[in-house]
Formats: structure tokens, sequence, C-alpha cells
């Protein structure tokens, strides 16, 4: 038999290496996620708060002087402090004609604004409330927060200023680097557990599994002698001692095989007795009944060993049938050989079984002879003398030993008795049944 092109084991690894590759992926996927919320929570709120300073400080610079070239001084060293402080990155100061007068990066300084940044002015009301000072909004493709401040340094609110700072927003890359060591320990986690799960799993139920496929080969090689040994105490022990009780019944088997008999396929001696002796053992009570055909050589003389062959196989069937629809569902019908036959069954059930027996051989048999011979209701034969005679159509003669009305204790008393029942019933003429009713 060819070995399976993907093994147990295999697939039971292949579908632990699976759910381990998923469980972990779910897990970084879950931390990744979860500490891009907290970076991204902590740096909104870092966002917020850098931006209230910054309002605070360049309004303060702006209050300090009227003068425009000081202002613009004490604006950028303003924003430079906060730089150096890393309260603020990169941040741009412009008016309301787009320059820029202050930035984290001096050389943008007299530039202008870009054009994104200077209609930012729409986002602000002139009129508006102080509440209203701070607007924010992402930057997906720069994974960046830009929170744009108004300026309003005037008692009457005037809108003169813009600040613009940027903040950065977390990545999934930021947030792996986070969270690496977890991932890690828990990659490792998982690699121990699934070696001690692959090797609690190897012993307990893969190991059990080989034994049961090892000895099932030996049994199949024709070694009934081997035994299985699985000491699990689970559904796996209840297996193998279960298959321990099949290969006792492929004895059982193998032992009626060898004894049956070719023809009928019955039960021979040796079955026959132990049957018997059981039941005498077990002190039930029972019927044998032995079956003798009459006229049996003379009709197979004539018409020929296939044809005796028939007229045995014909009784065996009628037998069976018998027993199915008369007998009991334990009741045991075996083939001593040639034209030998035993019943066991209950004395209840035997007449009811015996006639029925003498009925269909006496309907049945007749389909065996020629019409010539049914018609004159005998053949010619020659007789154990070799001489030439005349025998009548087949007949059935039954006898019954039954230990219901005195004491038999051993399987030769049956056979003993048997024999001399048989005696009395083949003097009979046609298809009988004779029981024995002695009591001693």
């Amino acid at each position: 038999m060819p070995a399976p092109k993907l093994t147990l084991q295999n697939r039971i690894t292949s579908l632990m290496i699976l759910s381990s590759l998923l469980f972990t992926a779910t897990f970084t996927f879950i931390q990744i996620n979860n500490q891009v919320s907290s970076i991204n929570r902590y740096n909104t709120y870092q966002a917020n708060l850098s931006g209230s300073i910054l309002k605070n400080n360049l309004e303060v610079a702006i209050q300090q002087t009227s003068d425009t070239g000081e202002r613009t001084k004490y604006l950028q060293n303003a924003i430079k402090e906060l730089r150096d402080s890393n309260i603020i990155k990169e941040t741009i100061l412009f008016n309301r004609e787009g320059k820029i007068i202050a930035s984290t990066e001096e050389k943008l300084i007299g530039e202008e604004a870009s054009y994104k940044d200077i209609n930012r002015w729409d986002l602000f009301n002139t009129d508006a409330q102080e509440n209203e000072w701070l607007k924010a909004e992402i930057n997906k493709l720069k994974h960046t927060i830009n929170i744009y401040i108004a300026i309003k340094p005037d008692p009457n609110g005037q809108l003169n200023y813009i600040a613009k700072s940027s903040f950065p927003f977390a990545t999934a890359q930021e947030a792996l680097a986070a969270v690496y060591s977890p991932i890690i320990i828990t990659i490792v986690i998982i690699l121990l557990a699934n070696i001690l799960f692959g090797y609690t799993l190897s012993k307990t139920i893969l190991g059990p599994i080989k034994v049961l496929n090892k000895t099932t080969k030996i049994i199949a090689e024709g070694d009934l002698s081997v035994r299985t040994s699985i000491n699990t105490q689970d559904e796996l022990q209840e297996l193998g001692q279960t298959f321990n009780y099949m290969t006792e019944k492929l004895i059982k088997m193998k032992e009626l095989a060898e004894n049956a008999n070719p023809l009928t396929k019955l039960p021979g001696n040796i079955v026959i007795r132990e049957k018997i002796e059981k039941i005498i053992q077990d002190n039930k009570k029972f019927m044998v009944i032995y079956c003798d055909l009459d006229n049996f050589k003379a009709f197979n003389d004539k018409y020929g060993i296939a044809k005796g062959d028939e007229a045995i196989k014909l009784t065996a069937d009628i037998f069976k049938e018998a027993v199915k629809i008369k007998g009991n569902s334990d009741d045991f019908i075996g083939h001593e050989g040639g034209d030998d036959f035993i019943l066991l069954t209950t004395p209840d059930k035997a007449q009811d079984i015996a006639n029925y027996i003498t009925t269909e051989f006496d309907k049945q048999i007749r389909s065996l002879y020629t019409q010539e011979d049914l018609t004159q209701n005998f053949i010619i034969a020659h007789a154990r003398d070799n001489s030439i005679m005349k025998f009548p159509i087949m007949t059935i003669s039954l006898a019954g030993v039954t230990n219901e009305h005195r004491e038999i204790t051993n399987y030769g008393l049956v056979t003993n008795i048997a024999a001399e029942v048989k005696k009395k019933a083949k003097v009979i003429n046609g298809s009988t049944f004779v029981i024995d009713q002695r009591r001693a």
C-alpha cells in the first residue's frame, strides 16, 4: 500500500504553522494599530498644547513692539526658542500678504507661503471668537498633522498673522519599532508552545495511531497473535481495546472458515462439538436435530456428484430457512460432511423447525429429479451389494436429542443417542422427525 502523500502529522503541523502565522499576524496588527492610535493621540495632544504655547508666545512678541523690523526679530526669536525647547518642530508664520516673516527654518523667511497655506485665511472668520483660534488638518501623504493658529494681538481681534506648525503622525514602521520587543517575545512563546503541543500531540495521538497502523499491517500479513498496548486513558485506549477485540473475533472467524464445509460454508465438526459442549456446560435446555438423507447414495450414483452436491446445498438452504422462520436468533446449524447436518435449538422450537424442514424438503427435492423418475416415483440404481434396485424419491430423516427429560453430560453421549434415534427414524417411510423421549 503506497504511503499517503500528506500524512496526518504533516497536516497537523501545517495547521499549527498556519494558525501560528494567523495569530502572530493578528496580534501584530492589533499591537501596531493600538500603538499608532496611542502615538497619534499623544501627538494630537502635543500639537494642541504646543499650538497654545506658540500662540501665546507669538502674541506676546508682537505686543512688545510696534516697529515692524523689531517685531519680526521678536517673532523669529520666539519661534527659535520654542524650537530649541522641542515644543514645536516645523513652523512658519506668515502675514495677510502671504509672506513668511518667521520660521524654524531661517532660509524660508521672506519667502512666499504656499498657495494652499495662504488659502487658510478662509478658515478663520475675522470676527471669530477666541475659541476658534486653531484649525487642524491631517496630511496623509506626509503623515503629519498641520495646525493653523490665528494670531490676533489687537484688542479688537483683528487677524494679522497665521502660524502653521506641523507635527508627525505615527506610521506603521514607527509603531512596529515601538512594539518590536513584545512581538518578538510573543513569537518565541508561540513557537515554544507549538513545540510543546506538537510533542504532546505526537505522544498522545500520533504515537498510538502509528502503533495501530503498524499492528494492522502485521495482522494483514497473517499474524493474528499481535496485540496493541495503548495506555492513554481516553478514546484512543478504547480504540486499542476494540482493535484487540476485533483481532480475537478474526481468530474465531478464521477457525470457523478453516473448519467450514467447502460446499455449504457451514461450520464443521470442530465447531459443532464446541457449540454442543458449551451449551452443556452452561446447563441450558437444548435440542440437537441430526439429519440424514434417505436414498442419497442411490441418487448420487445415478445423477452424478454435481446433482448430489445440489441436493446437499438444497438441504442446507432449507435448514437456514427453517431457523430463520421458525427458530431462535441464536440457533446453530452445522455440516458434518456428506448428507449429515445438525441443528442446535431449544426444545420448544424443535417440532416447528422439523415440520418446516420435512415439508419443504419433500417439495423442493423433486426439482432435482427427471420427470420420468417423478412419474414412476422411484429411480433404478445400484445397491451397496452392486445389485440393481428400485429406490424411492429421497426423503429426510431427523433425529432429536434433548436434555429436557434426562441429564446429558458430554458431547459423546449426544452422538451415541443420535445414532440410535437415527436408526429408528430411517426405518419409517417418508420424511420424519423422531425425538429421543427416554428419561435414562
